[in-house]
């Protein structure tokens, strides 16, 4: 009885031993073909989109014709917002501010001259010209009433008559002239001459300030961080206004062009979370979504998932932070969208 008891035991033991040794290889199975995929794969949480870094180019030109005096950059530079690229001559355009500057001073002469009004002494000789004119025309005030007299009685011609009567008429035209003479000096200028000096002053300034306006657009700046990707003109050339002399890739802000599948679209909406990656390099960048397209269009060459390639999608543009420029245009990226519940 004691042995049998005893085989008993052994038994239970064997047969627990090899129900663990079973689980364990079950389990094995289980998480190696999984991790496998015989088993198939957990759907990610996260949606995965596809896309392309933007090619955001910018052609840069004078706003003004003229000589290339020099180009600062060449190509493959990086450049920073405000940099100098390139001059024009700025010689023809200081001559012109130069004469510009001789037109506004001439003006302020004017316009000194209208409020300061006549000086004292011109007032003074137009008073003594009135005096003068004033003495003559009683001289031949005198003449003319002798010549009168003597007329009646016969004793001159009719022709002496009519000479001194000539010269007493002429006489007080010229003193109305002195006085007209005395009450402009005393008044000074007219109102209209001095609104037509101010007016010339204004014309002077303008012209002025459109020279300095030339004068700024001879130098060519960066609009925005980027890099130089074509230098079209050198040094010495004569272009044309808008004439191309750098084109520029703009780097900053980096925008991720994708695009996304019709069953997606409700869990994407902007200003949400994302992380971009690139093939061949563990670095992982936050983003986020800027745009999202209300109208489809046919997939693009671009997007290279096997279940989107005959599709319509939405094109969604993302904003990436890149201090450091690790991506570059053109380039293509894996976007990982943080999850967000679909609208009801």
């Amino acid at each position: 009885m004691g042995d049998a008891t005893e085989n008993s035991g052994g038994t239970g033991k064997r047969a627990f031993r090899l129900v663990i040794l079973l689980a364990i290889v079950a389990a094995a199975v289980w998480f190696g073909g999984k991790a496998l995929g015989y088993w198939g794969a957990e759907a990610p949480s996260e949606p995965v989109i596809y896309g392309n870094v933007e090619i955001r180019e910018a052609e840069l030109g004078f706003r003004i014709a003229g000589r290339i005096e020099r180009v600062l950059v060449d190509e493959g530079d990086l450049i920073e917002p405000g940099q100098l690229l390139a001059e024009l001559d700025t010689r023809p355009m200081q001559d012109r501010i130069a004469g510009a500057e001789a037109l506004v001073a001439q003006a302020d002469a004017e316009i000194s001259r209208d409020r300061a009004g006549s000086r004292p002494q011109e007032v003074r000789s137009a008073e003594a010209a009135v005096a003068s004119a004033q003495t003559s025309l009683a001289e031949a005030q005198r003449q003319f009433s002798r010549r009168a007299s003597l007329l009646d009685r016969g004793f001159i011609s009719r022709a002496d008559y009519d000479t001194a009567e000539a010269t007493r008429d002429s006489a007080r035209a010229r003193l109305q002239d002195a006085r007209a003479a005395l009450s402009l000096a005393k008044e000074g200028t007219r109102t209209e001459d001095r609104e037509a000096s101010l007016a010339r002053r204004e014309a002077a300034v303008a012209e002025r300030r459109s020279m300095q306006t030339d004068l700024a657009d001879a130098e060519l700046r960066a609009p925005e961080a980027g890099q130089v990707l074509t230098r079209a003109r050198e040094a010495g050339a004569i272009i044309n206004p808008g004439d191309t002399v750098l084109t520029i890739a703009l780097t900053q802000p980096v925008r991720i062009r994708a695009y996304v599948a019709e069953t997606q679209l409700p869990k994407i909406k902007p200003g949400m979370k994302a992380s971009i990656s690139v093939d061949g390099s563990d670095v992982v960048l936050p983003a986020t979504v800027g745009f999202i397209s209300p109208s489809a269009e046919f997939t693009p060459r671009t997007v290279q998932t096997e279940e989107l390639r005959a599709d319509l999608v939405y094109r969604v543009r993302l904003t990436v932070e890149d201090p450091k420029g690790t991506l570059r245009q053109g380039q293509p990226v894996t976007v990982r969208l943080n999850s967000v519940k679909p609208a009801e």
